[in-house]
């Protein structure tokens, strides 16, 4: 499970964050929407430990980020919005790179490795060098490598950009199931469909401070909205709250 408590984050004298205070259960996907400047990236990036707090407190799994950092990280899946790669390499010593930091044991490494990049259809490319990747073939390799240590946490930064509907079908299919499995996810979006689609519950970001949170349902009551259009819902939440 997540906790983050009361986080702040300023740059300088800019408060990005303000009390953040959100608990996402085991098992469950909790979308995370804002519009442009909210703080849903710096939430991620504390989140996932790669950048720390003004204030606040971070468990993962009930470790404590500042305190135990490595182990808290280890049991993290995390995938950006952008993929950043080594273009030299192949796809397989991309997935081999990222196993050894994790720890992943060598005897399992080809079973899972194979099955991962036979899941996102980049088997016939595994021997290939990133840099003849599309772009969504390198997003597909990013989710590939976040899911090779089998992690208990999953972070995800707008998961489906640059994905073809059908790898869009099977990413949903695969955070369900991941859910299912007793894993928890954490995923930032600007598709609110992708939200609705999929999430068990959904945070609302707005000027750095979470003004909602709950179903869909919940939220439809927060805003006062009677129709079941997430983006009115939204556009309501984060244009009449104050800052």
């Amino acid at each position: 499970m997540i906790e983050l408590k009361n986080i702040s984050k300023k740059y300088g004298e800019f408060p990005a964050l303000k009390g953040l205070d959100l608990t996402v259960a085991a098992g469950e996907i909790f979308g995370f929407i804002g519009p442009n400047g909210a703080g849903k990236t710096t939430t991620i990036k504390i989140l996932g430990g790669i950048m720390a707090p003004t204030t606040g407190e971070v468990f993962v799994c009930g470790l404590n980020m500042l305190d135990e950092p490595e182990k808290a990280k280890q049991i993290i899946g995390f995938i950006p919005d952008r993929p950043y790669l080594y273009d030299k390499i192949t796809g397989m010593e991309f997935l081999k790179f990222t196993a050894d930091l994790y720890g992943v044991n060598s005897n399992r490494f080809a079973a899972r490795a194979q099955e991962k990049l036979d899941f996102f259809s980049l088997l016939d490319w595994s021997d290939e060098l990133i840099e003849s990747y599309s772009h969504g073939m390198k997003q597909r390799l990013i989710m590939a490598a976040a899911l090779l240590h089998d992690p208990e946490v999953i972070i995800v930064d707008e998961p489906m950009v640059g994905l073809d509907p059908i790898a869009i079908m099977k990413v949903k299919k695969l955070f369900r199931q991941l859910a299912d499995q007793g894993k928890t996810i954490f995923m930032s979006t600007h598709t609110l469909k992708v939200a609705e689609d999929i999430c068990d519950r959904i945070g609302v970001i707005h000027k750095g401070r979470v003004v909602a949170t709950g179903t869909t349902a919940d939220l439809q009551r927060e805003a006062q909205i009677t129709e079941t259009d997430l983006e009115k819902v939204f556009i309501n939440l984060t244009t009449e709250t104050p800052a």
